[in-house]
């Protein structure tokens, strides 16, 4: 009796391990921030180049970026199956701002801080359809509008320095969702993501820090 309630027990016991695993959230890391990754990942220049350097502090590697009247962006095509890992999660940090500016306009389009999120819609890159998660200087959490550039490509607010100046901030968004919320589009697969920093259209000064960048199924 004692010994196959011993056998039931151990097979529980395994039960539970095996459905724990299972129940275990999905993750997608996109960026490692390191030296060797650095060297492989894609510059987009818009106008300059911004400054970029990696560091490292208690909750791993991270990217910091300076930008004055500068712009460009780092990128990696990643294919990322969104049905299993529909949400991005970001951990950023503004340490100066580009306060005053008015960001969908032509003349104020920069952001101290910004994840692009790409899904391929054609043959070239202008075809291209984006959501562009940022941490705005002057606009409330999730509002957001098309680039005043091109309407295949909207910013959408996930943090703010009006609530977070010079401090790390951790944010989540449901890509799958904002795809079809934003751009109508059903996407099952995205193909990029890239980030950015930028002061080229204000002419100001930003600084801006990138971690934890990765997908999840919840």
């Amino acid at each position: 009796m004692i010994i196959q309630m011993l056998k039931l027990a151990k097979i529980s016991l395994i039960i539970f391990f095996v459905l724990s695993n299972s129940l275990k959230a999905e993750k997608v890391k996109v960026f490692e921030f390191t030296e060797d990754e650095f060297k492989t990942l894609k510059v987009r220049k818009v106008k300059g180049k911004t400054s970029w350097s990696l560091g490292f502090n208690e909750n791993g590697n991270y990217i910091r970026a300076e930008a004055e009247g500068t712009g460009s962006g780092l990128g990696k095509e990643i294919q990322i199956d969104l049905n299993k890992t529909p949400f991005i999660n970001i951990t950023w940090k503004i340490e100066k701002d580009l306060s005053g500016i008015v960001e969908n306009s032509k003349k104020g389009h920069d952001y101290a801080a910004r994840v692009f999120v790409v899904k391929k819609t054609g043959s070239t890159a202008l075809s291209n359809r984006a959501v562009n998660y940022v941490f705005s200087s002057n606009n409330p959490i999730n509002e957001h509008w098309p680039s005043p550039f091109t309407k295949k490509s909207i910013d959408y607010v996930l943090a703010t320095t009006k609530k977070n100046l010079n401090e790390w901030v951790t944010v989540k968004a449901n890509v799958k969702e904002h795809f079809k919320i934003l751009h109508n589009l059903d996407v099952d697969l995205i193909n990029g993501v890239a980030i950015m920093t930028d002061t080229d259209n204000s002419k100001l000064k930003a600084i801006s820090y990138y971690q934890n960048i990765y997908f999840s199924s919840e």
